[in-house]
C-alpha cells in the first residue's frame, strides 16, 4: 500500500494539470490512466483554445486558463503549437448575427474584446470566408493549439515535478474506510489517500455513481478530419453560431475540420461516420471556398462526456468528503482544463477554489433519477 496526498483518476488535460499544480505545491500525487495520458478527448480534440461562445458562468475560469495558455513554455516546457490567431464565429443568418451581438453585449466585462463584423467588414478582414456568411464575431486573442502535444506535455511536466504517473493502469476498485480512499488497479498497484479526484472524462459517471451521485451523462463522438497541406489562407480559428462545423489551418498548411457525430466501436474507441464527414466537407466548401477539391488525408473521432445542460461537473462531491469531480465538458474542456486543474488544487491546498464553482456542482443532479 502506497500512501499519497491525492489520487487522480484520468490522465487528460484536467487530471494532468491538477497533478502538475498539486506536485508543484509539494503534494504527493498519483495520476492513474488506463490507456496513455492524453489518448482520449484531451488529445484527439479539434484543438480550439477559445473563450468566445462559452456560457458566462464559465468565463472566469476560462479567463484564468487564458493566462496559463500564454505561459505554456514556462508551465509545461513546450509551446504546444499554440497560436493566438483569433477566433472567428460566423453567422449564416441575420438571426445568428443578432445572437452574436447579444452574446457580445452580455459578455462585456470579461475581457474578450469581441468585434462584431457585418458582411462588408467580414469580407474585408477575412476574404477567404464564403458568401453564405452574413457576418461574424471576432475574438482577437483566442486561438488554437495541438492537443496531441499539449495534453501529454502536462502529464510529462507533472512527472518532472514528482507526480507518480501510471499509464495502462486501469482502476479496478475504489473504497473509502471513513478516513481515506483505497484504490486498486489491474497492475496490482494499491494506493491510499485522503483525496480522490475524478477526472475520468466520459467514464467519470461510473465513479460518481459508486458514491451515490449518478449523473445523466452520455457519450458523444465528434467527427474530425485533416486535409492535405494547402497554401496558407486561414488566419483565424473558426466556428459557426448554432454549431455545425469548426475549422483551422496549421502552419504546415493542413486544415483541421470537425462537426457532426461519429459512433462508438467499443467502450474506448470511436470512428467518424461517413455521413458526418461528408457533411463537414459540404459545409466547409460553402464557408471556406478555397477548400473546394481539397483531399482529406485522415479522419478520426474520440469520446466526450455530455450532460443535459452542457455544463461540466467541477468541485466537491455532495455525498463523499474528499472526493472531487472534474468531468463532463461537452467537447469544450481543452481550453478551460488547466484552470479546472488549478481550481481543484486550490480546494485541496487552501480549502476552496478562488473562483466560484457553484454553477458546476454535481448536486444539481441529485434530484434526478438516472437509469
Amino acid at each position: 500500500m502506497i500512501d499519497v496526498d491525492a489520487i487522480i483518476i484520468g490522465g487528460g488535460i484536467v487530471g494532468a494539470s491538477a497533478a502538475l499544480f498539486l506536485s508543484k505545491a509539494g503534494r504527493r500525487v498519483a495520476l492513474l490512466e488506463r490507456d496513455f495520458c492524453g489518448s482520449h478527448s484531451s488529445g484527439v480534440n479539434y484543438g480550439g483554445v477559445r473563450r468566445q461562445g462559452r456560457p458566462l458562468c464559465q468565463l472566469p475560469l476560462s479567463q484564468q486558463a487564458h493566462e496559463m495558455w500564454g505561459q505554456l513554455p514556462q508551465l509545461i516546457g513546450i509551446d504546444g503549437e499554440y497560436q493566438r490567431s483569433g477566433h472567428l464565429k460566423l453567422a449564416r443568418s441575420f438571426d445568428d448575427l443578432r445572437a452574436l451581438e447579444n452574446y457580445a453585449a452580455s459578455s462585456q466585462g470579461f475581457g474578450l474584446a469581441l468585434q462584431i463584423l457585418d458582411r462588408d467588414q467580414l469580407r474585408a478582414q477575412f476574404p477567404w470566408v464564403g458568401e453564405v456568411a452574413v457576418g461574424a464575431s471576432f475574438c482577437p486573442d483566442d486561438g488554437h493549439a495541438n492537443p496531441r502535444l499539449v495534453s501529454t506535455a502536462f502529464a510529462q511536466a507533472a512527472r518532472r515535478h514528482g507526480t507518480q504517473v501510471h499509464e495502462q493502469c486501469a482502476v479496478t476498485a475504489v473504497e473509502h474506510d471513513g478516513q481515506r480512499f483505497h484504490v486498486s488497479t489491474q497492475t496490482g498497484l494499491k494506493l491510499r489517500s485522503p483525496w480522490l479526484l475524478n477526472c475520468a472524462g466520459a467514464w467519470a459517471g461510473n465513479l460518481a455513481a459508486q458514491f451515490g451521485e449518478a449523473v445523466p451523462m452520455h457519450a458523444g463522438h465528434p467527427a474530425m478530419l485533416v486535409t492535405e497541406p494547402l497554401p496558407q489562407v486561414m488566419n483565424a480559428s473558426t466556428g459557426v453560431e448554432g454549431g455545425g462545423i469548426y475549422a483551422r489551418q496549421v502552419s504546415r498548411g493542413n486544415c483541421i475540420l470537425g462537426g457532426g457525430q461519429g459512433f462508438a466501436l467499443d467502450e474506448t474507441r470511436a470512428r467518424p461516420g461517413q455521413h458526418a464527414v461528408l457533411d463537414v466537407l459540404r459545409q466547409a466548401v460553402e464557408l471556406y471556398p478555397f477548400l473546394q477539391g481539397a483531399q482529406a488525408i485522415r479522419t478520426w473521432s474520440g469520446t466526450e462526456g455530455y450532460l443535459p445542460d452542457r455544463q461540466p461537473v467541477i468541485g466537491h462531491s455532495g455525498t463523499q468528503p474528499g472526493l472531487l469531480h472534474g468531468f463532463g465538458f461537452a467537447g469544450a474542456g481543452f481550453q478551460i482544463g488547466p484552470a479546472v486543474g488549478q481550481a481543484l488544487t486550490e480546494i485541496i491546498c487552501s480549502g476552496a477554489a478562488k473562483t466560484s464553482l457553484d454553477a458546476f456542482s454535481i448536486t444539481r443532479f441529485h434530484s434526478i433519477s438516472v437509469a
